[in-house]
């Protein structure tokens, strides 16, 4: 499986940044994640085109590609960063590479809730019209006092919390592979308008 990871912040330090680095680097044997960037992308505006700028194609086209993503999401003000709620505008507007993609959220914080109250916000906004994400129900991983819960290489130092974090991604891979075959049409059957075959009410051994 192959999965993208998005920053969900524009500043060089992020502990979103170090927690999506960690997954990757951690969990390499169960899939594949690439760590994506929104550094450079503008404020949203609707009167001008997104695909005029390189970060957004970018994102566009790996996230449409992607078997899922994981958001890494911070807290601002009880909610998500500015940088991510215009990527997701961006996304929804005439793009729409989340619809009916698998997503997960996570997220690290300085305080001891994590990002509880900007997961709650960016599961309403992954769930309305125009970006139609599939969100991950319940798995909330909250990392709390991120100052603190990484190593000098950037390592989550407590066993529990690495232990609960591969629990909710064990979760997610399954959840994915549900989702990939929800999205897949039922083959169509052939219609039999000549009547030639035996039908459900066909009845048999009868004398004409």
């Amino acid at each position: 499986m192959k999965f993208v990871g998005l920053v969900g912040a524009n500043y060089d330090q992020s502990y979103n940044r170090k927690l999506l680095e960690f997954i990757r680097r951690h969990f390499k044997i169960k899939f594949e994640l690439e760590v994506l960037e929104i550094d450079e992308v503008p404020m949203f505006n609707q009167d001008e085109k997104w695909d005029e700028s390189f970060q957004l194609r970018l994102l566009n086209n790996k996230i449409t590609r992607a078997d899922g993503v994981i958001i890494a999401t911070p807290e601002h003000n009880h909610t998500i960063s500015a940088a991510l709620k215009s990527v997701l505008e961006w996304l929804s507007f005439e793009a729409h590479p989340f619809e009916n993609k698998p997503v997960m959220i996570v997220g690290a914080s300085y305080y001891d809730q994590g990002t509880s109250r900007a997961q709650v916000h960016l599961r309403k906004i992954l769930e309305a019209p125009g970006v139609n994400a599939y969100t991950l129900p319940g798995n909330e991983f909250l990392l709390g006092k991120a100052k603190e819960a990484f190593d000098l290489e950037g390592n989550i130092t407590n066993e529990g919390t690495i232990n609960f974090l591969e629990q909710c991604l064990d979760n997610f891979i399954q959840y994915v592979g549900v989702v990939s075959k929800l999205k897949k049409p039922k083959p169509i059957e052939p219609e039999d308008l000549d009547c030639n075959n035996p039908i459900a009410t066909t009845v048999t051994e009868v004398d004409p």
